[in-house]
């Protein structure tokens, strides 16, 4: 008789200090009796006699873990090498020999559930027996499924933040792949602590990006009610970490500057010092004004340009990648070069704060900026990262310049890694994979610096 084929009972049977085995707290089940009414009771004394020897405790065992799985009380189950005090108590308990085949033990859980039905010592078989000698069984089944349940009510916070006015695509789709992608569960391991988790992550995210800028432990006390809510390594900034990459597109990458910019793509700021942008001949401010006179590259703080200075550019900016373009520009035309930013990898939220708040006075529709990188997988994907916070043009940055630039070129480098897309010129990704080379900004120089010479007309 299965667990299946019986309702659980509200208590159990006391079997008091002689039983072999020690029942925990809880509810217990018993077999079902005629009109509904409870089953028998176990007979304690008597039970403890044919079924509480502990060298029957394997027995006992193998039948408990078929409750738990939701498994009928039949058939056999077997005892590898038993000990011979092992073996008599199956013999005392079945009345004759046990069946002993090769090095095993087997018993018919059937034949037991009979002997204890007959005898009165477990009126309902075999299955209210284990639970009066081991404790109340909890369905396998049924506890995962309880389970399953708490975690996907551990994730209705998330709700929340998508059902509010205006939340974004991004935020959106994070907000559905979350709870397949395990991160929760390895963050807090039980779904009491998941549900806390994720409620603190929503009541954050739901207020970025934050703008202006502003401290990150500074935002975490006012809406986390403590500054260090959001410290490295705590389960938190990592979940709110992840969601905003998804808010604010910032690539994936590792290490303490990457989850400074990181925190910083969505206005929150570690410090104001760190993040950095490289730039030439910027005009707006009296320090920018001199550098520029004198033809000297700037690097400019997230700090000076959270501060509200405008940059104001009367022509086509120019972007690259690499510090050594602006730095020959700078050596090659010194005042003379139009205005030059230089990314140095990855945009940082010091070059994305200048370039998004960077103005024109000239009504040519030509102006505007103009990005060039290393053509590689890699330089591919910070283009599209910049392209996803400002307009930009390609400059010597499509299949024909790449094919161009790499043709002929000696001791290139074979291109790694995955590949990346170019939306502004879909065939570039194909032409990389079919030339398979690397071409870094430095092989092209003398073309970037041509075309910044004074009065060039850009590409």
């Amino acid at each position: 008789m299965g667990l299946s084929e019986q309702p659980r009972h509200q208590q159990g049977q006391e079997l008091g200090p002689e039983s072999s085995f020690s029942a925990p707290p809880g509810p217990t089940w018993a077999a079902p009796a005629p009109d509904g009414q409870a089953a028998p009771p176990v007979d304690g004394p008597r039970l403890r006699r044919l079924l509480g020897d502990p060298d029957l405790a394997w027995l006992l065992d193998r039948a408990r873990r078929r409750l738990e799985r939701d498994e009928l009380l039949t058939g056999s189950v077997s005892l590898t090498a038993p000990t011979p005090a092992q073996q008599a108590a199956a013999e005392r308990l079945l009345g004759r020999p046990p069946r002993v085949g090769g090095r095993s033990l087997s018993v018919r859980l059937d034949v037991v559930d009979a002997l204890l039905r007959r005898s009165g010592a477990s009126p309902g078989g075999l299955a209210p027996a284990v639970v009066a000698l081991t404790g109340a069984v909890t369905s396998l089944a049924a506890t995962r499924m309880r389970e399953e349940r708490a975690w996907r009510s551990a994730y209705g916070p998330l709700d929340d933040l998508v059902a509010a006015a205006g939340a974004p695509t991004e935020l959106r789709s994070w907000t559905e792949q979350l709870p397949r992608s395990g991160l929760v569960r390895r963050l807090s391991g039980d779904p009491d602590t998941a549900r806390a988790l994720v409620a603190d992550a929503v009541q954050a995210l739901r207020h970025l990006p934050a703008a202006p800028p502003v401290s990150l432990p500074a935002y975490a006390a006012r809406v986390l009610g403590s500054a260090h809510a959001l410290d490295d390594g705590t389960p938190l900034a990592t979940l709110v970490l992840s969601g905003v990459r998804a808010l604010t597109g910032f690539p994936d990458g590792s290490g303490s500057r990457w989850r400074r910019e990181a925190w910083a793509s969505a206005g929150l700021l570690r410090d104001d010092l760190s993040s950095t942008v490289l730039t030439l001949n910027l005009r707006g401010t009296p320090a920018l004004d001199w550098l520029a006179d004198t033809g000297e590259p700037a690097v400019l703080t997230l700090r000076q340009l959270a501060r509200g200075h405008h940059i104001e550019v009367a022509g086509p900016v120019y972007i690259c990648e690499n510090p050594a373009v602006l730095s020959a520009a700078a050596e090659e035309y010194g005042p003379f070069c139009p205005p030059l930013v230089c990314l140095q990898g990855q945009p940082s939220t010091a070059a994305l704060t200048l370039l998004a708040g960077m103005r024109t006075e000239d009504p040519d529709p030509d102006v505007g900026f103009r990005y060039h990188g290393d053509f590689d997988w890699g330089g591919l994907r910070i283009a599209a990262t910049l392209a996803r916070h400002i307009a930009w043009r390609p400059w010597r940055y499509t299949a024909a310049d790449y094919r161009r630039a790499a043709t002929g070129l000696t001791g290139a480098e074979l291109l790694t890694g995955a590949p990346a897309a170019a939306p502004w010129d879909p065939e570039l990704p194909g032409a990389l994979a079919e030339m398979g080379v690397r071409v870094e900004e430095e092989a092209v120089l003398d073309e970037l610096l041509a075309d910044l010479a004074p009065g060039k007309a850009s590409r």
